[in-house]
């Protein structure tokens, strides 16, 4: 017998037809004989709704607040899915982050996992139950309700498959599993069959349709991930540890695994920033106490005494960005700030490029030859980054897609 939690996404418990699917699946695989812990999210657009709602009652809803009213969009599929299953004669139980045992700090609206007390999800499966819990929340040491981040029941899930020592966690969606690059840009897309965490946990911070800290946790815990379509029967894509002598013998091979895309990319440049010690200090550190990530990061040749520093954040965070640079410009002696919305990265990942020269070069040359301008540049041992123009993003994906021969079966 085998313990296995299984996640189901928004899109597939947006009516009533498709959580009675969701129910099916869930007791067949019950049937086999294994324990079934399932994380949901919340129906459909319910989180967009609710957020909606919030914001016509103030343009800046109290975060404590917004947490308790976010949590409910879960809390109302955990019940709906026990409700299905219950009619098709299984025992079943609901469970809050909070009852689920899911500890966080109080950092509203994107808190961190701080434990897992797992005692009652144990004692439920124990009575023979299929245990439900309320993805994307948790509940801080002082009994406060806290939101976890969005696309968080996906961290929720390998958290809990970590915590209860599942053999795998199962992420269930709209899609057949995680493609060589989103074929809603590149048609001819692949589906892979696997891949390996850190490959995974490059794609999904660039772009990739997987929570990140998810990933991130599913590596520290060796804790395999399936991705699959909750709508068919699909085989799925395996995250899991893969070393290269997992892959086909041989050193002549595509080292690039994947392309990523994200749209959600915007640029600040500060114009003729003094050039002197402890400057990028000055301006990342509020950045940061401001709860705002900064991704690429360039900073000119000094001219006359003076700099350019150029960083992209998400469009999401723009304004509150601008607003705290603005703040603290007079200080680094700017007298000038420059934004850029309308910019999208794409990028290759690969752990087989590792120590591979020409992957950065081949990439540079098949972006000018499609005739699109590169804007900035970052790199990993594992990935190359192209900052470019929004408009211009699925035609730098499938020429790259072409580009590396990923046209081929995985």
């Amino acid at each position: 017998m085998s313990l296995i939690v299984q996640k189901y996404g928004g899109s597939s418990l947006a009516n009533p037809d498709l959580i009675r699917n969701v129910a099916n699946r869930i007791s067949n695989a019950s049937e086999d004989g294994n324990q079934i812990v399932v994380t949901v999210s919340a129906m459909g657009d319910s989180t967009d709704n609710l957020m909606d709602i919030a914001t016509k009652i103030t343009n800046s809803p109290n975060p404590r607040e917004l947490d308790v009213l976010l949590s409910t969009g879960e809390l109302q599929s955990c019940a709906l899915v026990c409700m299905a299953l219950q009619e098709l004669g299984k025992n079943a139980v609901s469970l809050s982050g909070a009852q689920a045992g899911i500890m966080t700090d109080s950092r509203f609206g994107n808190a961190k996992i701080s434990k897992l007390a797992t005692d009652r999800i144990e004692m439920e499966l124990n009575k023979g139950n299929i245990v439900v819990v309320a993805g994307f929340q948790g509940i801080t040491d002082e009994f406060d309700i806290t939101t976890l981040g969005r696309g968080a029941s996906d961290l929720t899930a390998v958290a809990l498959a970590a915590g209860l020592k599942a053999e795998r966690c199962e992420i269930y969606t709209d899609v057949d599993g995680i493609f060589t690059v989103d074929p809603r840009l590149v048609p001819n897309a692949h589906k892979m069959d696997e891949i390996g965490f850190e490959e995974m946990l490059e794609m999904a911070s660039h772009g990739a349709k997987m929570n990140p800290r998810s990933i991130e946790l599913g590596m520290v815990f060796n804790v395999p991930i399936l991705v699959a379509s909750s709508m068919n029967e699909s085989s799925g894509t395996l995250i899991r540890e893969v070393n290269d002598m997992d892959m086909k013998v041989g050193e002549i091979r595509n080292r690039v695994r994947g392309i990523a895309t994200e749209k959600d990319v915007a640029k600040i440049i500060v114009y003729s920033v003094v050039d002197r010690p402890g400057i990028a200090s000055s301006l990342f550190e509020p950045l940061a106490q401001a709860d705002i990530s900064v991704d690429v990061i360039v900073q000119n040749s000094s001219v006359q005494g003076t700099t350019d520093l150029t960083f992209t954040v998400k469009q999401s965070q723009l304004n509150n960005a601008t607003s705290v640079v603005k703040k603290v410009a007079d200080d680094l002696g700017s007298g000038q700030i420059g934004v850029d919305e309308d910019l999208a990265k794409v990028s290759v990942v690969g752990t087989g490029m590792q120590d591979s020269p020409g992957y950065a070069a081949k990439m540079f040359k098949t972006l000018a030859s499609a005739g699109i301008n590169i804007e900035m540049i970052t790199t990993s041992e594992i990935r190359i980054t192209c900052i470019v123009k929004v408009s211009e993003l699925s035609k730098a994906a499938s020429a790259l897609h072409d580009a590396f021969e990923m046209d081929f079966n995985y």
